[in-house]
């Protein structure tokens, strides 16, 4: 296996993805002795602030500088990771949009192993990772041993590994610029045409400090009623699952999840939701998670820190009245 464990760090305007230091957890349960090296991939000046955020948690990062990376293209970055890396390399990527487009043909660029959305690792065993993944919308944990003696690209669910903020590392920044462009630019078919924000509705959910957000437990839109005025009590923001966005409930603005708002609350309270890693990967910073939900399995039970299993529709009312109680 190799002694180094390479991981691809997602950033935007300078500042680092919460994934990053996921990703250093992660690399510990595959190899606590292995060093950490950051892939670093962007252009112009946000690139060194990146790198100096990555000082205290990787002892290398590679910087790859270039005008035509100013943003992410996985069918660009991949051939030149490829250039890079050396051989039998493991890499970690965050399991989101641009992880999940990256990893598959990386893998097979690299000729090793791939392993999807892993939620835990076991540890190593004859060469052989032993991790868990989750099928069936998270109804089902299963552990899955993949030989990673000859390199492994490794996916990592955003929000399954708490952050590492040991800080012990002293990392140097090695510009691999020239060696990645060596062979030229890689050609495209596909290239970035511009980034379209999100609206912000009535309130912006990426700004809150507490959210309740509601699921398809709530059955019934008039039963929202109910939750809001949970959210009104403990001066919340209301925000929800995809399921209540589609079924027209509430406005697009409101919905957390990798195809809805990116949010960082200080409390996430989440009630009828079931946890599933779409829902979960608009959730960052690490909150105080309460969930409320009837189905004891439920994939939120594994990432929450206070568990409650309930029907909200019992349970979302008892609980208004003791706040406003206590108040």
């Amino acid at each position: 296996m190799s002694e180094v464990i390479f991981a691809y760090i997602i950033h935007s305007d300078g500042n680092l993805d919460d994934t990053s230091l996921e990703m250093v957890t992660a690399a510990k349960k595959i190899s606590p002795n292995a060093s950490l090296t950051a892939l670093v991939f962007g252009s112009g000046q946000t690139l060194d602030p990146v790198c100096q955020q990555l000082y205290a948690a990787y002892q290398e990062i590679w910087k790859i500088d270039d005008p035509a990376l100013a943003y992410p293209n996985a069918e660009l970055i991949r051939p030149l990771m490829v250039r890079i890396l050396p051989e039998n390399s493991i890499v970690l990527v965050p399991h989101e949009h641009f992880g999940m487009d990256l990893s598959p043909g990386l893998s097979v660029k690299l000729d090793v192993a791939y392993l999807p959305d892993a939620v835990d690792i076991q540890g190593v065993e004859n060469g052989r990772l032993i991790a868990v993944r989750e099928e069936y919308n998270g109804q089902v944990s299963t552990h899955v041993a993949c030989d990673i003696s000859r390199g492994a690209v490794i996916t990592i669910r955003p929000g399954a590994f708490h952050a590492d903020e040991a800080g012990q590392a002293h990392g140097q920044v090695v510009d691999k610029t020239e060696e990645a462009l060596a062979g030229g630019p890689p050609e495209q078919s596909r290239r970035f045409i511009e980034l379209v924000q999100a609206e912000v509705g009535d309130v912006d959910i990426t700004r809150s400090d507490v959210l309740v957000s509601v699921g398809r437990g709530i059955e019934d839109e008039e039963n929202l009623e109910i939750v809001s005025e949970l959210a009104n009590a403990i001066g919340a923001d209301l925000s929800c699952s995809r399921p209540i966005v589609d079924a027209k409930w509430m406005e697009k603005s409101r919905q957390v999840g990798t195809s809805g708002q990116t949010v960082k609350p200080k409390v996430y309270l989440a009630l009828g939701i079931s946890g599933s890693f779409q829902h979960m990967g608009g959730v960052k910073g690490a909150p105080f998670i309460v969930a409320v939900n009837k189905n004891p399995k439920a994939p939120i039970f594994q990432l929450a820190d206070v568990g409650v299993v309930a029907n909200i529709m019992e349970f979302v009312p008892k609980l208004t009245e003791k706040i406003k109680e206590a108040k």
